[in-house]
């Protein structure tokens, strides 16, 4: 199935979705028969439960193997020395940034309060189920020092990759990457076989994708028969606040190119303007890598410059979508009722910081990852399904965002470095 498919197929899940919940909800309103909404919600929401657990099906052996071949790739730093560090060092503030910035905005705009979730999960839930999800929303807090450590450090990798414990799977994934990066030759082998099953993986997740459209029809048929159309007074607001910050953002990444490059800041988006372009229309990064490494060489970046920062870029700068998926997290954690504190939140988003990692390369990835924080802050999962339908035009702007980002950082390093030419082809 083609990409423009899949997105037609949601799309058309959407609007089939709202018509049979609105029916549902019609007809309940008309025969006075609550039980109709109950039954029908409790049964149409099994299609959403199979999407979603495809979903947490690649959660662990994505993150685990993308991780481990980015981390492994750090091995260069010790030929690249000063580059990668100057590199490294602009990754993680604009990291940084973005995510904080998702943060502050969501925390501002409450888009997730406009719906409420609560009641649709009530409806297909049996009566245990319902009060352990009651006991966790008022029970809800941040992180003891004790939670804490549990949380970062595992005991067994097998355990965490089976109950898809996310900080436990990346902390492993750190000490294998690092211990594969120091041995060398020795380990070329295991990274290789690791980064051909991070691609089968990130394959996977592209074929998991293609039942999002009977994810979608479940979840929205499930909401609108509850709530009727009320779900797009959230979805309006959900996308003016994420366009927000968006601009946001390429006001701080911009406005901090103008400060380093000065001058040389209006050729380079000059330069970058088609490959944002087709990142933006086909929503993968991937897709514009070759159009982007010519351009940013036109400029004045040096080969050796671009081959280095780029690839990690694509794995540790990716901007958008680290903004996006803090503002998803905290955002269905709202429509859930779920309140986070400030001490939960900024430990989401340094979780988030490190899960981020390598999905560059499949459109909606970040979906896996907003499912995996998800689960681990015991947030009920039924919200991704919920913003699948708009995912698509919100991942057009975050790729853009990625793309700007990571052209950004390889003309500043180049510039630091004194390797930015200036006679360069227009």
């Amino acid at each position: 199935m083609k990409k423009g498919g899949l997105t037609s197929f949601i799309i058309l899940a959407m609007i089939v979705g709202i018509a049979v919940g609105y029916g549902v909800n019609w007809r309940a309103a008309e025969t006075g028969n609550a039980q109709l909404v109950v039954t029908f919600s409790k049964n149409i929401k099994l299609l959403t439960t199979i999407f979603l657990r495809l979903i947490q099906m690649v959660i662990a052996p994505l993150v685990f193997t993308t991780l481990v071949v980015g981390i492994a790739k750090l091995g260069d730093l010790k030929t690249v020395g000063r580059v990668g560090g100057k590199a490294m060092l602009w990754f993680v503030s604009a990291s940084l940034v973005s995510l904080l910035l998702g943060l502050v905005l969501v925390n501002l705009t409450h888009p997730g309060t406009l719906i409420d979730l609560n009641e649709v999960n009530r409806l297909s839930q049996s009566k245990e189920t319902v009060e352990a999800a009651g006991k966790v929303v008022a029970n809800a807090k941040g992180f003891s020092l004790e939670d804490f450590v549990l949380h970062v450090f595992p005991k067994s990798v097998f355990e965490a990759m089976s109950t898809n414990e996310i900080l436990h799977i990346v902390v492993f994934a750190i000490f294998f990457g690092l211990a594969a990066a120091a041995m060398g030759d020795y380990a070329k082998p295991v990274i290789k076989g690791l980064d051909a099953a991070a691609h089968i993986v990130l394959k996977m997740v592209s074929y998991v994708m293609y039942f999002a459209p009977i994810g979608v029809f479940g979840a929205l048929a499930a909401v609108v028969a509850e709530k009727g159309l009320k779900v797009f007074v959230f979805y309006g607001w959900y996308m003016l606040a994420f366009l927000g910050g968006i601009v946001a953002l390429w006001i701080v990444l911009v406005g901090v190119g103008f400060l380093i490059l000065r001058k040389r800041m209006v050729p380079l988006l000059r330069h970058i303007s088609n490959p944002l372009t087709i990142a933006f229309t086909t929503t993968s990064s991937e897709a514009v890598f070759p159009k982007l490494t010519e351009e940013l060489e036109r400029f004045g970046c040096k080969n050796k410059v671009v081959a280095f920062i780029l690839p990690l870029g694509y794995s540790f700068n990716l901007d958008g979508s680290m903004m996006y998926m803090t503002f998803a997290s905290i955002a269905i954690a709202q429509a859930n009722g779920i309140p986070l504190d400030l001490g939960t939140q900024l430990t989401m988003l340094l979780v988030l910081m490190l899960t981020s990692k390598g999905i560059a390369g499949v459109p909606r990835a970040s979906l896996v990852v907003v499912a995996a924080t998800c689960a681990m802050f015991n947030i009920p999962a039924i919200g991704i399904a919920l913003i699948l339908p708009i995912d698509h035009f919100c991942d057009m702007f975050r790729t853009a965002t990625n793309v700007l980002g990571n052209s950004l950082a390889t003309a500043v390093v180049s510039k630091w470095e004194g390797e930015l030419e200036v006679n360069q082809q227009p």
